[in-house]
């Protein structure tokens, strides 16, 4: 189908029609990235009026949620690629079956979580070094949130389903629709109901389980109009957890090198730390206009992958190579014109702002390296390449390591803190393009 396309058309003909391609996934994936954290400000403003001891409590409980939810993004990533691969190769029954399989692993997985959070929440909360008045409002919204996990690991999984069909608007519909629905019933409970943080916890769980039931509702439909079971089905789920390991290793060994990161930029002093989580907040946000291009990467190679067209996936591949160089510039420049106007939203420090301003230059600098680092690692994953994107991070957390750790000795500064950032980005790059250079994850068929 699309490989006769490719083939017949000319080369400018294809380039506009993968610029569509890309425009149409990548930008509803943007607006779904971007409403996931908004989740997180919405209840931070509406627990902060509450008082700072319940804010405080909020901000161990969302960053230990956070970090649990992100440690299973691979459910998305996974089943992206599994489910284009069958989408491409024309099997819409199989490619539903395959996204089943990932939500029943979600499920197991929510409800493992849930079986460790409700009873050590309290020891969780302690070991994350919560004051004695914040402690307790950090149990109660960690143990109401866990009960919602399940419904969030769903919703990874469904995006993943989604996703590999080629449809990103739903996730964004999807993703809207929560986000106000939060925010009402979180105003609603704390202070209509007067139940304080665990009504903000209680709303975020409604607002998750109401999104999981929206995408259940569009998948299920789905399988019943092309005839796929929804039965579990123990291999589907193995096969699933087993693809999913790799990239599990790969997320774990990413949030290794922010953890280093952070834990460096403490050593430097209260001015460094400080400016550390200001420029962390506003690299976080670049890549989300980043990983949206990735994205799009996966779904489309997956879809070429499973249609045995690997001209058109090279095709593809540098088409959206020079989407990410392009963005990663574009951002490069924002972030320079707007360092003046940023940092004033964060901070009134001077020492602060003398600390953040020539290490946001190196972040400027970088975009370009992190445009081609994300679309490249979309790629791999859409091609089912996960064994290479953990062996690739591990070494990529090797090298930073010692670099990092040697920051505070050699007396760097922030500035070369995320320099060793920068490098980190350029081994990723290297890993990357090499492995798209040889070709080997031109993995042909429905299945890798």
């Amino acid at each position: 189908m699309v490989h006769m396309t490719q083939a017949s058309a000319t080369p400018k003909a294809t380039r506009r029609q993968h610029d569509r391609e890309i425009v149409a996934l990548a930008v509803p994936a943007f607006g779904a990235l971007v409403a996931e954290p908004l989740f997180v400000m919405v209840d931070s403003a509406i627990v902060g009026h509450l008082g700072t001891a319940q804010l405080a409590g909020l901000g161990i409980a969302s960053a230990l949620l956070t970090t649990a939810v992100s440690i299973f993004v691979f459910l998305a990533y996974a089943t992206t690629a599994a489910v284009a691969r069958r989408m491409g190769a024309g099997d819409l029954q199989a490619a539903i079956r395959q996204g089943m399989d990932g939500i029943w692993l979600a499920l197991l997985l929510g409800a493992a979580v849930i079986a460790v959070v409700l009873p050590t929440a309290p020891s969780i909360v302690e070991l994350f070094g919560a004051s004695d008045t914040a402690a307790p409002y950090a149990t109660t919204y960690l143990r109401i949130s866990a009960l919602g996990i399940p419904a969030m690991l769903v919703v990874l999984a469904a995006t993943g389903v989604l996703r590999g069909l080629q449809d990103t608007k739903t996730p964004l519909y999807v993703a809207i629709v929560g986000f106000v629905a939060n925010a009402v019933l979180n105003v609603g409970l704390v202070y209509g109901a007067d139940l304080g943080i665990a009504g903000s916890a209680w709303g975020t769980v409604i607002a998750q389980c109401g999104m999981a039931a929206a995408y259940l509702v569009v998948v299920v439909r789905g399988a019943r109009r092309h005839g796929a079971s929804l039965r579990p089905d123990a291999l589907g789920i193995r096969a699933s957890a087993q693809a999913g390991v790799p990239l599990l290793v790969r997320t774990l060994s990413l949030r290794a090198i922010l953890m280093i990161a952070t834990a460096v930029a403490a050593r430097l002093g209260d001015a460094d730390i400080a400016a550390h989580q200001i420029i962390l907040s506003l690299w976080s946000l670049l890549a989300f206009a980043l990983d949206a291009i990735a994205i799009a990467g996966q779904a489309i190679i997956g879809r070429y992958l499973g249609a045995d067209d690997t001209d058109g996936a090279r095709q593809a591949c540098r088409r959206m190579v020079e989407w990410g160089i392009a963005v990663g510039v574009a951002l490069g420049l924002l972030v320079i014109i707007s360092r003046p106007l940023f940092l004033p939203l964060f901070t009134g420090d001077s020492t602060v702002k003398d600390a953040a301003l020539p290490a946001l230059v190196i972040v400027a600098l970088s975009q370009p390296i992190c445009g081609v680092v994300f679309v490249l690692d979309g790629v791999l994953m859409g091609a089912g390449d996960g064994p290479y994107l953990a062996k690739a991070m591990i070494l990529t957390l090797v090298v930073f390591a010692p670099v990092a750790l040697l920051v505070p000795t050699l007396g760097g500064g922030l500035t070369a803190l995320w320099a060793a950032m920068t490098l980190m980005m350029t081994v990723r790059m290297l890993t990357l393009w090499l492995r798209s250079r040889s070709g080997h994850w031109l993995v042909t068929g429905a299945t890798r």
